[in-house]
């Protein structure tokens, strides 16, 4: 059970997404990355305006098989997996994906296909968090009644918002990426202040390093770390789209070694650049500048030099707006 819930951690899903945006399709990947950027400051803001145990805090006769730190509603996994892996089944729907059978199965599968097997992983990370005793079937429920929510708007109106966004002029896009995730960190702000003189009960603690946790008795704290790092990379990501797209998107496809010298140059970077969380506890500010900087280098830095490099190309020209310089391929 426990692989079956990794599958719906961030850890899992987001080096995909990294990998398809810089050797499958930057596009398709862009609106998921922002998606999945908003889900997670948003379970993260839920979390601490319900402040709600897990099962195996105060219930004894819940044996954890895994530990967490953080509140448990709601479910950080169900509603990350229903967003991820929804989205992707979106993706190959709209694209009439599937896959061709042998013989008389041959046209079988129709493009919705992809669904089943969709909701059953989604179903199956949601069971997992349940067994493993770090959530309630409640928290599950409210983790996958979030996330469909949220990938409905993405998908009905994302495409809308996407254009009016395009019609901003690129210093008007900046302002308002900062303004979104700095008014998102200050509601977090908002949530942590009841928090600041609380602290956990001496059960929940022993809970927790029972089944082999980390305790932080400073939950506003840790609250607004986490809060840090979601609002820096959402931040990081919608500047950084804004100003790919001024550039020029970057062809993502390519020889075997081209792809695989991306991932390489792609990855050095993001190494270089998470040092900083390495460091012993770090600021909020530097942890939302250093997220900022990844979701920047993602989406905007590693392409600019995979281009630069010969490992990539860039098709289409940047965006302009009325007032502003054309840009070139060399600009």
């Amino acid at each position: 059970m426990l692989a079956v819930s990794f599958i719906g951690s961030a850890a899992f899903y987001l080096p995909l997404l990294v990998l398809a945006f810089w050797c499958g399709n930057p596009r398709a990947a862009a609106p998921a990355g922002v998606a999945l950027g908003l889900s997670g400051m948003l379970n993260t803001l839920l979390k601490l305006a319900f402040q709600e145990p897990r099962p195996y805090w105060t219930d004894p006769a819940v044996h954890a098989l895994a530990s967490e730190s953080t509140f448990g509603m709601p479910s950080g996994h169900a509603q990350g997996s229903m967003v991820a892996w929804g989205f992707l089944a979106v993706y190959l729907t709209r694209r009439g994906w599937a896959p061709q059978l042998p013989g008389r199965l041959s046209g079988a599968l129709r493009p919705g296909w992809v669904w089943v097997p969709t909701l059953v992983v989604i179903g199956l990370v949601g069971v997992s968090r349940v067994y493993l005793g770090v959530h309630s079937p409640g928290q599950v429920a409210a983790g996958w009644a979030i996330g469909g929510a949220l990938l409905f708007v993405v998908v009905r109106f994302g495409p809308v918002v996407a254009g009016r966004w395009r019609d901003l002029r690129l210093v008007w896009q900046f302002v308002l990426s900062a303004v979104v995730s700095l008014g998102l960190l200050a509601c977090a702000v908002a949530a942590v202040a009841p928090l600041r003189n609380w602290r956990m009960p001496p059960v929940w603690q022993e809970a927790i390093i029972r089944a082999g946790g980390h305790v932080d008795v400073h939950p506003d704290r840790l609250g607004m770390e986490r809060a840090a790092l979601a609002a820096g990379l959402l931040c990081g990501l919608l500047v950084g789209l804004s100003w790919l797209a001024h550039r020029g998107w970057f062809a993502a496809g390519g020889p075997p070694l081209a792809r695989v010298s991306r991932v390489l140059v792609g990855v050095a970077g993001l190494a270089v650049i998470n040092t900083v969380l390495l460091l012993p506890a770090p600021h909020v500010a530097v942890l939302f500048l250093a997220q900022a900087l990844t979701g920047l280098w993602i989406t905007v830095g590693a392409p600019e030099a995979f281009v630069r490099l010969g490992l990539a190309r860039r098709p289409t020209p940047g965006l302009t707006r009325p007032g502003e310089p054309a840009l070139t391929r060399d600009s």
